[in-house]
């Protein structure tokens, strides 16, 4: 089979919208030049569409155009390196996951241990935020709900109020393990996050839990987020106004 009809024959099998380079066709130094020649010629035809610079993906039309791939797709080469998770998606891309938001962004923000410049890939920006726990697969969700809780102003279309009914709606369904897990992974969060999330958990009577929370804060330091005390009622305690 000539490399032209193997590569299409191998697309046609590919799901809409999942992004591949020429390393997905072969690992042979020299058929990479005739690979990407193959491929670029299938985008000129319109059989295939070019995300970025050696990225490539199949399109799904639809009667309002082509269909862009999910975000985890064109990022996933940041969110996992040689079969080990480095990475997730946090932030502006899973607000509206979450029920916090119903905006999209064209930002899309990933927790890393070790961050780097933005960079624009195709219509995103891509960003990243630091991660000081290890990443792993379980822990991922427990990550994403703490940096939306340690973001907590910057979520589009939404108020402080509105966010931390969302936080305890979320919250109250989770098992005393997951709870701990919360709470453990927290301890490396900023102290606004921490104090937040002890509120939040005292409003859901997780009063055993939420002791190293407290411990770990200092007691004079204020925290402004304004509209806070209308949902929860432990913020004297925590020192948030």
């Amino acid at each position: 089979m000539k490399t032209s009809e193997y590569i299409a024959f191998t697309i046609d099998r590919l799901p809409k919208g999942y992004v591949f380079t020429y390393t997905d066709f072969t690992t042979d130094v020299n058929q990479k030049e005739a690979v990407i020649k193959a491929l670029n010629r299938m985008v000129a035809s319109g059989k295939i569409t070019k995300l970025s610079k050696g990225k490539y993906y199949k399109p799904e039309n639809t009667p309002f155009g082509n269909l862009q791939p999910n975000q985890a797709q064109v990022v996933k080469d940041l969110l996992e390196e040689n079969g080990k998770i480095t990475g997730y998606l946090t932030g502006y891309s899973i607000y509206s996951q979450l029920g916090l938001t119903t905006q999209v962004s064209n930002t899309i923000q990933i927790g890393k241990n070790q961050v780097r410049p933005n960079f624009k890939r195709e219509r995103y920006t891509i960003a990243f935020v630091k991660q000081k726990n290890t990443i792993t697969k379980e822990n991922i969700p427990f990550l994403q709900i703490l940096d939306a809780i340690r973001y907590i102003k910057k979520i589009p279309d939404a108020n402080i109020e509105a966010s931390c009914k969302r936080f305890l709606a979320i919250v109250k369904d989770f098992t005393d393990k997951e709870i701990n897990t919360l709470v453990r992974l927290a301890l490396k969060y900023p102290p606004a996050t921490k104090a937040l999330l002890g509120a939040l958990l005292e409003q859901l009577q997780q009063d055993k839990t939420i002791e190293p929370l407290f411990k770990s804060l200092n007691p004079i330091t204020k925290y402004k987020l304004t509209g806070a005390a209308k949902v929860l009622s432990a913020t004297e305690k925590w020192n948030i106004i």
